[in-house]
């Protein structure tokens, strides 16, 4: 029976995926802002994707059984993303559209001099070039971002791999490529909301799965490409400075990442962007927002809302705390060295991603980004870490609903106090203080072993 099966399963699966994707092709028809052609593109395009995903499964594993399975998750994938693509977030509306109008305006390529926009010059380069085509601009953001979601999931499937490689057999790094494909915060951040978090995500990721496997300088290069695309990979880069201080990294391979940032902004330093800008871009984006937080689940969410305190004392604190959590990870990584094992190097890596973003100020929902996707890979390569993966994507799908939709979810009142994202706020540190433990729990399994 069960051999019976496991036959018709794939089968079964990969038919399943086809009407998935029939629904998909279809649902392009009824796009707003397409025309005929507009939705040929678009078509091709997610087909070309759906192809992409399932190529990079049948590379990482040559076995076509799993692959007809996985094209069920993959229609699905496709289909609901299809469906979110007509919504122009408030996001879109008041920065996205414009600077594609500029770069449209002044020549593409030739703009790229030019002062626009927050995001560093690889993003940049994507959107010259998608100003010489002709289809609606709101699809093309989106399109980019789907492309960037497929790649996390095969990083999810490598990352995945790399800590369970002992177990032969083993479906983990299968399910977190399918699971980070729907994952909801992933779904919603590229296609509904038309944000690009899924690149320096899948960079982040790819180069984790990459240290893992001892392939050090070309996981040190994809770093660098992440920071050069958000500032936000800075959440999980003290990682290699711990790897380094544990002697897995040596340091003349971190002189990689710098030589990385380099090549990817020369294009933009030839075409005459002034180098002061493009280096001082993320010293801007960081003095652009005044508020202590932005609907991100965070430790600022405990402050009661609309309470007076000094608020660039809070800031520093926060700051502080987000510094001695890296630094105790560092002193870590310096005193177990030899000894760091892969399924310790990713529970800081959670506990990086979940940390940091929680104790610093002016964060918004989508900088806890890394820390759905990496607890989501730590639960798939171990399902007693299912709870902190509930925990963080939980919360941030919560507070992506809180911008969404314009609206708190809950309101706590205790008395006169008012705290608009308890929960949201509660759930992420849960999943913290999760990792935390099981981080602690790993130590005193390496000081036994030593001891013995």
């Amino acid at each position: 029976m069960n051999e019976l099966w496991t036959k018709r399963l794939p089968p079964l699966c990969a038919a399943l995926g086809g009407m998935l994707l029939a629904g998909m092709v279809a649902a392009c028809f009824g796009l707003e802002r397409a025309g005929g052609n507009d939705c040929v593109f678009i078509i091709v395009t997610l087909l070309a994707l759906a192809a992409l995903a399932a190529a990079l499964v049948w590379f990482e594993i040559r076995d076509m059984d799993w692959v007809m399975v996985l094209l069920l998750p993959i229609g699905a994938a496709m289909l609901v993303r299809v469906l979110c693509l007509d919504y122009a977030s408030g996001d879109y509306n008041s920065f996205l559209r414009h600077w594609y109008e500029f770069f449209k305006r002044n020549g593409g390529f030739s703009a790229i001099a030019g002062s626009v926009g927050d995001y560093n010059v690889p993003y940049l380069y994507f959107i010259a070039a998608i100003s010489y085509l002709g289809v609606p601009d709101l699809y093309l953001y989106k399109l980019f971002s789907i492309l960037w979601d497929v790649l996390t999931a095969w990083g999810c499937l490598r990352l995945v791999r790399s800590l369970v490689r002992e177990r032969q057999g083993s479906i983990a790094p299968l399910s977190a490529f399918a699971a980070a494909l729907l994952l909801p915060t992933v779904v919603l951040n590229g296609a509904l909301w038309g944000q690009c978090d899924a690149i320096y995500g899948a960079l982040c990721v790819h180069a984790s799965a990459l240290v893992l496997e001892g392939r050090n300088k070309t996981s040190v290069a994809l770093m660098g490409m992440a920071f050069a695309f958000k500032l936000q990979a800075i959440f999980v880069l003290p990682l290699w400075g711990v790897l380094w201080l544990a002697g897995k990294v040596k340091f003349r391979e971190l002189w990689v990442f710098p030589l990385t940032y380099l090549i990817v902004i020369l294009p933009a330093v030839i075409m005459g962007k002034p180098v002061g800008d493009i280096l001082g871009i993320y010293f801007t984006q960081m003095g652009e927002y005044s508020r202590l937080v932005l609907n991100a689940p965070s430790v600022y969410q405990f402050i009661p809302y609309g309470i007076e305190l000094d608020e660039n004392l809070a800031s520093k604190l926060g700051i502080l705390a987000a510094g001695v959590l890296v630094l105790i990870l560092l002193a870590l990584g310096f005193w177990l060295r030899e000894r760091l094992e892969r399924d310790v190097i990713m529970t800081m890596a959670v506990v990086l991603c979940a940390g940091v973003p929680f104790f610093l100020p002016h964060m918004h929902e989508r900088y806890f980004f890394l820390a759905d996707i990496f607890t989501l890979c730590w639960a798939c390569a171990n399902v007693r870490r299912i709870p902190a993966a509930v925990l963080a994507c939980g919360a941030s799908l919560a507070s992506y609903c809180v911008y969404l939709r314009l609206k708190y979810n809950f309101v706590l009142t205790l008395g006169e106090m008012r705290f608009v994202m308890p929960l949201e706020a509660l759930a992420m540190l849960a999943a913290l203080i999760f990792a935390l433990c099981v981080l602690t729990g790993q130590l005193r399994e390496d000081t036994k072993e030593e001891k013995a």
